[in-house]
């Protein structure tokens, strides 16, 4: 009989689970690295908002540099200035601004323009780009095959 007893209580005690002290961080860190692979494939992409319908050219592409502002004309004509629409008028205002201190070093610009564009408004944004000190301009073009 002494034997039923303990066989009882020990069945009472093996019901009772102890608390999972550890947490599984194996799928935690496969989605993370997932979205760090999507960020980065997806990140090169966002690099300008402005719709702009590019010209063709085979240039070999150029690096991307950490200190650079972009340009952007769209088809209207309208500048934007990183994304930000520029006043009428204002292109050489907002470059002074983006500037800096008199003598520094300018940062690179990419200058984005629409296809559709006269010849005489690209070059136009390019002699104030020239003017505000900004030497160092970069044309973005989609790639082509083809030979003009």
């Amino acid at each position: 009989m002494a034997m039923g007893v303990m066989s009882s209580s020990r069945r009472g005690r093996s019901k009772r689970r102890a608390p999972m002290a550890e947490i599984n961080v194996t799928p935690f860190v496969d989605v993370m690295l997932v979205l760090l692979i999507i960020f980065m494939v997806t990140a090169p992409l966002l690099a300008s908002g402005v719709p702009v319908d590019l010209p063709d050219s085979r240039a070999n592409p150029l690096d991307q540099e950490q200190d650079q502002i972009t340009i952007a004309l769209d088809a209207e004509g309208f500048i934007y200035l990183d994304d930000v629409l520029v006043e009428p008028g204002g292109l050489p205002q907002a470059l002074d601004a983006v500037a800096g201190p008199e003598g520094a070093e300018r940062p690179l610009v990419t200058l984005r323009a629409d296809r559709s564009l006269d010849y005489g408004r690209v070059m136009a944004v390019m002699g104030e780009l020239n003017r505000s000190g900004f030497t160092a301009i970069s044309m973005v073009t989609n790639s082509s095959s083809e030979a003009p």
